[in-house]
């Protein structure tokens, strides 16, 4: 009994040692939510699907709630292949008080759908289109309408779109 004590008291446990740690089994990224964690990797990362809309996309959703109306692209999340498209999809949100000054409050907020009940939607002759690819004569490749042959990944489109995404970015900032 003695020897069985004396064992004890010789072994430490150092401070970097694993005993007594947490165990800890990587998981997705912080920044989604349970519910909204997929297929990972095995490196924890969460696999990113392929879509074929992006930001700043005309569409017109073709099922749900909102079947028939058109609107723009607003955000994608590319882990789950949903999207939020302005003014479509709008679900009323409960805000409680902050404060006593602060009043509590229902807002509507615009709610993701999935990314295959939109699509692509040409303003000039009214038609919704699947996205086909094709490379242009300077090598560029740009997706198209395939029913109309418009061309949807133009330079003004891009531009206007990082412009809106400055603007949103100064408004935060001035709010805060």
């Amino acid at each position: 009994m003695a020897a069985l004590q004396s064992s004890f008291t010789s072994l430490s446990l150092s401070s970097n040692s694993f005993l007594g740690q947490r165990f800890s089994v990587p998981l997705c990224p912080p920044q989604l939510k349970r519910w909204e964690r997929k297929d990972c990797k095995p490196n924890s990362l969460p696999v990113l699907h392929k879509m074929h809309v992006k930001v700043g996309d005309t569409v017109k959703v073709i099922s749900g709630r909102d079947k028939g109306k058109t609107g723009e692209i607003a955000e994608i999340f590319k882990h789950n292949s949903t999207i939020k498209v302005r003014e479509i999809n709008l679900k009323t949100k409960h805000v409680k008080s902050r404060g006593e000054d602060e009043p509590g409050q229902i807002i509507k907020i615009e709610a993701p759908i999935h990314s295959s009940n939109v699509m692509l939607y040409s303003k000039e002759q009214n038609v919704a289109s699947r996205v086909g690819h094709k490379t242009l004569d300077n090598g560029k490749r740009v997706r198209y309408l395939i029913k109309t042959g418009e061309i949807i990944d133009s330079a003004e489109n891009w531009k206007r779109v990082i412009k809106e995404k400055k603007e949103e970015k100064t408004e935060a900032v001035a709010a805060s």
